[in-house]
């Protein structure tokens, strides 16, 4: 957690003083950027969350509005500031996480998963929703600037003479392809394997997907590298073929998509130079770091 944690004790004291009587309170958990708490109140069943980056929330005000039965977004109701940060309230949804799926799990759910993906890439953008172009965006992610949220971390690679020349084969591998990457502008959550999406009892539909602080705007097929790339890590996911899933869904659909190969390998090598230089940055995760470098290496 980038921040200080927020006690149980002050989460509910806060809550009080906006909501007079809360019930239930209780940590949820969190990620690297907030931590969240269920509570009810007026009959509701809610979620706080608290956070050093407003703007994060910002963006799940956004989703909102490309919501819909294949792609729940939860409600946003209010968002403020809190504890040196930012706090942000919707509404609670129930389910199992994605990634908590075993093998069958995974198989009954990946029409609803294809559904939601479809759903994001029709969603319809400005033209100027991401103002540079796709693959400058990409390779700018790729470099280290001080003061950005996530900074330092080319340093700590310099320092790992392995982890540093991995890092450059993975840049020099991914110009190779980019030139395949078409400039698109589709809805990207980027977090999807993260705790940020349920799945109904039946595996039979989403129930609801959250934390859109990664949103951005590209080609779709990211989304499906995300799939691609963090296989190895979910025993439910490695047994199926994501891949042939995807490609068997767009000749389902009448969906054409050139150089997918080309533009999905590109996307896995840029999820593993991301997350290569985010766990350099990142105190303690040294594990995650030796782990994400594995699968770059066989990647290349």
């Amino acid at each position: 957690m980038n921040g200080s944690v927020v006690p149980v004790e002050e989460a509910e004291a806060f809550l009080r003083a906006r909501y007079g009587r809360v019930d239930d309170v209780a940590r949820l958990g969190g990620g690297d950027w907030s931590q969240a708490f269920g509570f009810s109140a007026g009959g509701q069943e809610l979620v706080a969350r608290f956070g050093l980056w407003r703007e994060d929330f910002e963006k799940d005000d956004a989703a909102m509005a490309f919501g819909g039965p294949d792609l729940p977004v939860p409600r946003l109701l209010e968002i403020g500031d809190a504890f040196d940060g930012a706090y942000a309230i919707s509404e609670r949804h129930h389910g199992t996480f994605l990634e908590e799926l075993d093998a069958t799990g995974f198989e009954r759910v990946l029409p609803a998963v294809l559904r939601g993906l479809d759903a994001m890439r029709a969603v319809p953008t400005a033209p100027d929703a991401r103002p540079e172009p796709w693959a400058e965006w990409l390779l700018d992610l790729l470099v280290d600037r001080p003061g950005d949220r996530v900074s330092g971390w080319r340093w700590q690679l310099a320092a790992m003479p392995e982890l540093d020349r991995l890092f450059e084969a993975g840049r020099a591998a991914l110009a190779e392809v980019l030139p395949a990457c078409p400039d698109l502008q589709h809805v990207l959550h980027l977090d999807l394997l993260n705790r940020n999406v349920l799945v109904d009892a039946d595996r039979a539909r989403l129930e609801a997907v959250f934390d859109w602080g990664c949103l951005s705007y590209g080609d779709f097929l990211y989304e499906v590298a995300w799939f691609t790339f963090w296989t190895p890590w979910h025993a439910g996911l490695r047994a199926l073929d994501v891949r042939r899933a995807v490609l068997d869904h767009h000749a389902a659909i009448g969906l054409e998509v050139p150089d997918f190969d080309a533009r999905l390998r590109c996307y896995e090598l840029h999820i593993g130079l991301m997350h290569l230089a985010y766990n350099a940055f990142a105190p303690g995760r040294a594990a995650e770091l030796e782990a994400t470098a594995v699968r770059l290496d066989a990647l290349l």
